[in-house]
């Protein structure tokens, strides 16, 4: 009678080979679908950030001329709305802008922001780092208009 020694070493070893396999390309999907939730939630939160200064400019409709010309304004020129005689709607649309530019910055990977105005309707867009490579040809970008 004739044995084989050694068959069922090698089932083990083919199973354990197609196991890997099977791990890995699910270590692959499990990246795939952590990177397009991140990719998500950035586009959630230039979504928010759009709608954002497109509220305050409703609130500032005597200033919303401004919020097309100053890009970005400095922090120097936000302090009269904080105190107690309060500010033009010229300087709260800097306040705003500043406010608004500096929340890109920081929520957003290489995040930036435009409102340019045609007639009475008003574009904003928001453009964003998605893959942080540093490249700014095919960046992700979110737009927006409405009517003051």
């Amino acid at each position: 009678m004739k044995t084989n020694n050694g068959f069922t070493l090698i089932e083990v070893l083919v199973a354990v080979i197609i196991l890997a396999i099977g791990l890995l390309g699910l270590a692959g999907i499990q990246t795939v679908g952590l990177k397009n939730n991140q990719s998500a939630y950035t586009r959630s939160q230039a979504t928010q950030l759009a709608y954002d200064i497109a509220d305050r400019m409703r609130a500032n409709v005597a200033g919303a001329a401004t919020y097309t010309a100053i890009n970005p304004p400095d922090a120097a020129s936000t302090n009269n709305c904080f105190n107690a005689t309060g500010c033009t709607p010229a300087e709260m649309a800097e306040s705003d802008l500043f406010a608004w530019n500096a929340t890109l910055t920081d929520v957003l990977p290489g995040g930036s922001g435009t409102i340019v105005v045609a007639g009475n309707v008003f574009t904003i867009t928001i453009t964003w780092d998605d893959d942080h490579d540093g490249d700014n040809s095919n960046n992700p970008s979110f737009q927006t208009s409405f009517r003051l």
